[in-house]
C-alpha cells in the first residue's frame, strides 16, 4: 500500500497499471516508456486477433520476433516471418493476427504525442470489446 501511494505521488503508471497486461488473445508486457515513444512485446495465442483498430495519436512498428503474423493494414492484408517488420501509420486501421499453431511474438514501438491505452477506436473485435 505504502508503495502504490509512492508511486502515485509521483505521478508513475505503475501505480494504475501492471507491467504485464492479460486479454482474450494473449498478453502485452510494458518494456519501455519515454516521452514519446512506448515498446512493449505482444504474444498472440494460436488462432487468436487483436482487434480491427486505429490510433489518432500514435504509429505503430512491429518486428516479429517469433511464429507467423497475419497483418491488416487498411485495405491489404499480408503475412510476416520471424525478423520480418511493418510500419502502421496514425490513423489506418490495422488488426494483427496469429494464424498458426505456434504463438506468435511480436515487439511493438509506438510512438506518437499521446500513448495511453484508450487511443483505441475498435472496429470489429471477436470479444465483444468497445
Amino acid at each position: 500500500k505504502d508503495i502504490v501511494a509512492k508511486l502515485k505521488k509521483q505521478s508513475r503508471s505503475e501505480a494504475e497499471n501492471h507491467r504485464l497486461c492479460y486479454r482474450p488473445w494473449g498478453y502485452y508486457d510494458s518494456i519501455d516508456l519515454g516521452e514519446r515513444f512506448q515498446v512493449k512485446r505482444i504474444r498472440v495465442k494460436p488462432g487468436a486477433s487483436l482487434s480491427l483498430q486505429m490510433h489518432h495519436h500514435r504509429a505503430e512498428h512491429w518486428v516479429v520476433v517469433q511464429g507467423t503474423a497475419e497483418v491488416t493494414r487498411e485495405d491489404e492484408v499480408f503475412l510476416l516471418s520471424e525478423n520480418e517488420s511493418t510500419f502502421i501509420p496514425v490513423g489506418q486501421k490495422h488488426r494483427l493476427h496469429n494464424p498458426g499453431r505456434v504463438p506468435l511474438e511480436i515487439i511493438e514501438i509506438q510512438s506518437g504525442g499521446y500513448l495511453g491505452e484508450d487511443d483505441i477506436v475498435r472496429f470489429q473485435d471477436n470479444y465483444h470489446r468497445h
